[in-house]
C-alpha cells in the first residue's frame, strides 16, 4: 500500500487539473481519436494534470466497456507527460474497486472517488467504501465531495477522518462552493491534507485559502485563463489574480449553470473541435445558450 510518506503530499498533483469531456461520434459511440486530440491540446496549452471520467467526462452515463475504453485511451494519450487522475466512482463498492484496478493496471497516477448512491449512505458506509477501494489498489486517492451530483455531502470532519485513517487517501477535491469548508479542512488536518477547488466560481478564494490546485473543465475552451490565474497566484500578484479571475468569471458561471458536459461540448464545437452531443438525457445547448457562450468566448479573446 502507498504510504503517505511516499506521496509528495500533493506536489505531484498541483496547479490546473483539467477534466476533459468524453467525445461521442455521430452514432453515439465513444470517439477515442477526438479524445486524444483534445488531450493533446490540453497538454500543449499548459494543463498540469489530466483527470478523465469525472462529472465533465459523463462517467455516470458510460457502461463498463465504455468507461474502460476512455480510461485506457486517456492514459495512452497523455503518455506519462503529465499526471493522470482517473475518476472511478460507481454506485457499488465492488464496481468502483474493479475500475480502480483497471486504472492502476493501465498506468494511472491516482484515482478520484465520489461516493455516489441511490440510498443515502451513513458515515460508516462512506468510510468503508473508501477503505475497501484503498485496500484493493496502491494508488493515491482523491476524495471527491460534490453533493450536487452525488446527493451525498461529506462534512470536513469525515473527510479529514478518511485522510487520517486510510493511508492512500492523500487529497480532497471540495466542490460544494463553500469556502469555509476548505478553511475547516485545513484547520482540522493541521494543514497536512492538500485540498483542491472543484467549484469554478470559487477559484480565487480557494487559492487564497491555500488550495493546492484547481480541478476544472474550463481549459477545454479557455486554456490560458485558468493557467494565468494560477501563475499570478504563484507569483503572489493578487492584483493581477483578481483582474484575471473576474474577467473569466462570467464564463465560469455560465458553464457551471448550464451543465459542464453540455456547455463545454458546445464551446469546443464553437472553437472548431466537434465532439458530439452529451449523452441523453442530457441535451445539447440551445440556440440562445450558444449565442451567449459565443459572446463570452469572444469577449475573452478580445481581452487576451
Amino acid at each position: 500500500m502507498t504510504r503517505k510518506t511516499d506521496v509528495f503530499q500533493g506536489s505531484l498533483f498541483k496547479g490546473i487539473i483539467t477534466y476533459p469531456i468524453t467525445p461521442f461520434s455521430s452514432n453515439g459511440k465513444v470517439d477515442t481519436k477526438t479524445l486524444a486530440t483534445l488531450i493533446e491540446q490540453l497538454i500543449r496549452n499548459g494543463s498540469h494534470a489530466i483527470a478523465p471520467l469525472g462529472s465533465t467526462g459523463e462517467s455516470a452515463y458510460l457502461n463498463d466497456e465504455e468507461w474502460t475504453e476512455v480510461a485506457q485511451a486517456s492514459i495512452k494519450a497523455v503518455n506519462k507527460r503529465l499526471p493522470v487522475i482517473v475518476g472511478v466512482s460507481d454506485l457499488t463498492t465492488q464496481n468502483a474497486i474493479n475500475r480502480a484496478k483497471i486504472a492502476e493496471k493501465s498506468g494511472a497516477d491516482a484515482i478520484m472517488v465520489l461516493p455516489a448512491s441511490y440510498w443515502k449512505l451513513t458515515p460508516d458506509e462512506i468510510f468503508n467504501h473508501y477503505a475497501k477501494i484503498a485496500d484493493a489498489v496502491s494508488l493515491p486517492i482523491m476524495v471527491y465531495n460534490n453533493p450536487a451530483t452525488s446527493g451525498i455531502d461529506m462534512p470536513p470532519e469525515l473527510i479529514v477522518q478518511l485522510f487520517k485513517s486510510i493511508d492512500n487517501v492523500t487529497m480532497v477535491k471540495e466542490s460544494t462552493g463553500d469556502i469555509q469548508r476548505m478553511h475547516k479542512i485545513r484547520l482540522l488536518s493541521n494543514g497536512e491534507l492538500p485540498f483542491y477547488n472543484g467549484s469554478n466560481p470559487l477559484a480565487l478564494e480557494a487559492f487564497a485559502a491555500g488550495a493546492t490546485g484547481w480541478c476544472t473543465a474550463a481549459p477545454n475552451i479557455i486554456s490560458q485563463w485558468p493557467l494565468k490565474l494560477y501563475q499570478a497566484i504563484q507569483n503572489n500578484d493578487l492584483t493581477s489574480a483578481r483582474e484575471i479571475f473576474y474577467q473569466q468569471l462570467p464564463l465560469l458561471e455560465f458553464i457551471l449553470k448550464g451543465g459542464l458536459p453540455t456547455t463545454i461540448k458546445a464551446g469546443l464545437k464553437l472553437k472548431g473541435l466537434p465532439v458530439g452531443e452529451p449523452r441523453k438525457p442530457l441535451q445539447a445547448l440551445d440556440e440562445t445558450g450558444n449565442k451567449k457562450l459565443q459572446s463570452l468566448l469572444q469577449t475573452l479573446m478580445e481581452i487576451a
